[in-house]
Parts: C-alpha cells; structure tokens; sequence
C-alpha cells in the first residue's frame, strides 16, 4: 500500500467531497450506471496530471494504469503538446475546414499518411478524412465504404462483415458492428443487420492449437462466410492484433494476412480500426505493420493527440476518394462534423508525432514492454488466473470466469469486477477490469517504480476479487 501524507489526505478530503457533490448533481457520466455513485462506485475528483499520475483533490496520487481510456500514450501534461497547443491558440483557433484549409490538417495529412502502414503491390494510403473522435471516425469509414460502391453502381453491396466480440464505438453505425451485447442489445431495432464472423482470439484456442492455428481456422469461416455473401458486403471492419473493449483479446497477425487476401478476392473493401492500437501501442505505430498489409480505410484516434484533445482521422486510397469525384453532389461523400480539421486538435497531433520521432518511442516502448512480461510473468501460476497474454504495451491478466455481465468483457462489471476496482483505488492505482480482464494499458513514460505498483497492486486486487481482504 502506498504510505501518503495523512494531514494532506485529511485537508483535502472535505475538498474533495465538494466537488463529488457538485458533480453528482449536474453530470451523467458514461458508461456508468449512476446509481452506483457514490457508495457502490467511488468517484474520484482529480485535481491534475504529471506523466504517468492522476493527483486528487485528496492529496493522493494515482497511477493511470488505462492511460485514461486509452488516450494518454506520452502521459498527462506532456509540455510539448500543451506548447504546441497554447502556440496555435494564439494563432488560429478554429476554422471551418469546408471551404478552406490551414496549415496544421495538411501538414498532419501528409506526416500520417507518410507513416501509415504500406503493403508491397498495393497503393499507399492518400487520402486523409477527419472527424471529432474514434466512433465519429468508424461512421466516416462504413459511409465511405457503403457509398463507393452506390456511386459504382454495385447497390446490392449494403453489407457489412466484423468479428464476433469486436467493439468498434457508441454511435449507431458503429454499434452495429459490434458484437458485445450489453452495448447493443437494447438498440437492436435502431442498427443496421451485419454478418459476424468468428473472432481469431487465441484464448479460444483448442487444446492443441496454436494462436497462429487458431488465427487459420477462424480465416477459413471467414472465406466460407464471404463465399456465400461476398457479391453483398461492402466493406470488413476489424481491430487488428487486439479486440481492446472486447477483454484484450488477442489474434496471431497471420489472420490479418488471410483476411487482406480474402477481401481482395472478393472486392471488399477492409476497414483497420486501429483507434485503440494504433501509435505505437502494440510494439510497432500501427499494428497492421506486423502482418504487413495495409488496408483500404485506416481509422485512427485516441493516441493521435497524445489524449489532449479529441480529434480523429481515417485514412483511405486514391481509388476510394476518386470514387466520389463527379459533376453530382449526391455523388460527394457530404458528411461533416463542426470541428472537423480542428487546428488545435492537429497542432496537438504534430507534437505528438515529433515526441515519437524526437524520443525514439517505439525502441523505448520494446524495453518498456519487456519489462512488463517480467512482472507478468508470475501471475501465470496463481490459482485464480487462468491466462496472461501480452502485445506491445498491452497485458491482460485473465481470471477465472465469473465476474462479467452476461460473460462479456463490460468496464467494472459484477462483483469481482468491482471489488477490484475498489482495491486498486485504495492502493493509488486507477484499474477498469474488463469483465474478468484486469489489464494493463500505462502510459508510455511510466517507470520501474510504477510498474512494481501496478503489478503489486494487481495481486492484491485478483485477491480481493476473490473474497480477499480489502483496503476499500
């Protein structure tokens, strides 16, 4: 347990309790039941950030172990981005972007698209789209899809095909590709109907198979899925190497490669949500890397800005934007968002890319990453936890199975969920378990210190799930 100053906890506890009842009274927090605030699920009122910490209006520090929903990568308060987007404030701080153009979105277009995953015999990516955040950007990309096709004349390709347990965003479009039911049951009659294939999650691999066997047979329904509805679909949408929201579910990249394949031979377009993945996260920038293959559509977001600001982009192929060029409006791809190309949103985004650049983040990040498997490595024996698995900068730690409403991966679900959750806050560590998945997803920056808290933390939190004694 984290030993803090208890005169400075003691002041800033009646501090702290102020803004818990202020907030309580004017906002809805997502994904939350609100009832559950104040005595079930404790709310914590952070005054601010310092690399990998949250500091409380208690006093108490906080290890952000889920980089604040995936976003943080370089940690909070990076300098760099909060100069760069104080820099552009003072210069322009919006403006509308149909219609004109300023010098952060072309100069991020064209640093994105130069990084963005290449695949030998196939056109790079050119294009760049943006929009106000991830499910924002996954709309921008089922559209364009969906709308290529219309304007080519193939109306009957209406169809979509994703992978059972993905998650793709909140918006409707993007609920309907996903698969996990507490976010999509009660706004089944609003979706469109997709086709789901089986996920390649190597924890569902047979006895004697491997991730890469595992990744095969589930390409093999896929093809057969595409053999009876192919001449339908328009485009596949998938999270390449990791199904984040779904339970840190994790794929050999060989079943990237199968799907390339089977999309080219049936002209389906393949949309790379790499919203979650993308930036350096899984051990390369962007995870379609390490199966070397490119998709047609790139949707990218939380890292883009280092989590400073919302801001998402989706990156797509000459062939796609030409398709939309004609004399007819109808024809144009019209959608929109006010903020859409936001200078201070790009500005943030180019101080991130130059953090990558100026730090050498992916070399950095391999250390980092094998640092983590090492103290990973020893939850492989508890009793309580039936798999560890790791890609990147990502670890899941898997319990035994009991924990998740209706057996999916939902944010602090269940008993056990909770009651880790609550032991992690207690120890100065902000974990959201997914279902039965306590994982790790730290800023790039944290440090040895931190890492044997998270891992120390995580210990007594598998035992507090379990009916151990709690700090809470």
């Amino acid at each position: 347990m984290q030993q803090f100053d208890t005169t400075i906890i003691a002041n800033g506890a009646a501090t702290a309790e102020a803004w818990r009842s202020r907030d309580l009274a004017v906002l809805w927090h997502p994904c939350t039941q609100m009832r559950e605030h104040p005595d079930v699920l404790p709310l914590l009122p952070i005054e601010r950030g310092e690399r990998e910490w949250l500091h409380g209006f208690d006093g108490r520090r906080y290890l952000d172990a889920v980089s604040s929903w995936w976003t943080c990568i370089h940690g909070h308060a990076e300098p760099r981005i909060a100069e760069a987007i104080a820099t552009q404030a003072r210069t322009l701080e919006h403006v509308i972007l149909a219609g004109c153009t300023h010098e952060p979105a072309v100069t991020l277009a064209e640093k994105l698209l130069a990084i963005a995953p290449r695949q030998a015999g196939r056109a790079a990516l050119s294009k760049v789209f943006y929009a106000d955040n991830g499910s924002a950007g996954v709309e921008v990309a089922l559209k364009m899809a969906f709308h290529w096709f219309r304007n080519a004349g193939e109306a009957r390709r209406t169809k979509f095909v994703a992978l059972e347990n993905s998650y793709h965003g909140e918006t409707l479009g993007a609920l309907a590709v996903g698969d996990i039911p507490l976010y999509r049951r009660v706004y089944a009659p609003l979706l469109a109907e997709a086709l789901f294939a089986p996920s390649p999650d190597a924890f569902q691999a047979a006895a004697d198979e491997s991730a890469e066997q595992r990744a095969h047979r589930a390409a093999d329904a896929l093809a057969a899925l595409l053999a009876e509805h192919g001449d339908t679909v328009c485009a596949l949408i998938l999270e390449p190497l990791v199904q984040c929201a779904g339970g840190m579910r994790m794929h050999h990249p060989a079943y990237l490669r199968r799907v390339r394949e089977l999309c080219d031979a049936h002209g389906v377009f393949l949309i790379a949500d790499e919203i979650a993945v993308g930036f350096g996260r899984t051990g390369t920038m962007f995870a379609c890397e390490q199966a070397g293959i490119a998709p047609d559509l790139l949707c990218l977001s939380k890292g883009l800005t280092g989590g400073s600001l919302p801001l998402a982009a989706v990156l797509t192929s000459q062939r796609i934007f030409d398709g939309f060029l004609d004399d007819s409006r109808e024809r144009a791809f019209l959608h929109s968002h006010s903020y859409t190309g936001n200078p201070l949103g790009c500005a943030a985004a180019l101080a991130s890319l130059a953090i990558f650049e100026r730090d050498d983040v992916i070399a950095r990040n391999r250390v980092t990453a094998s640092k983590m498997a090492g103290r990973a490595a020893a939850f492989r024996s508890h009793p309580n936890v039936v798999d560890v698995r790791q890609t990147g900068m990502i670890v899941a730690i898997e319990m035994a199975a009991g924990s998740g409403e209706d057996g999916t991966a939902v944010e602090i679900a269940g008993n056990r969920g909770l009651r880790a959750y609550r032991e992690a806050i207690a120890r100065g560590v902000l974990l959201r378990p997914l279902g039965d998945v306590l994982y790790w997803f730290p800023p790039y920056c944290i440090g040895d210190d931190a890492l044997d808290l998270l891992a120390d933390t995580t210990r007594h939190a598998i035992d507090a799930a379990f009916g151990g004694r709690s700090c809470a």
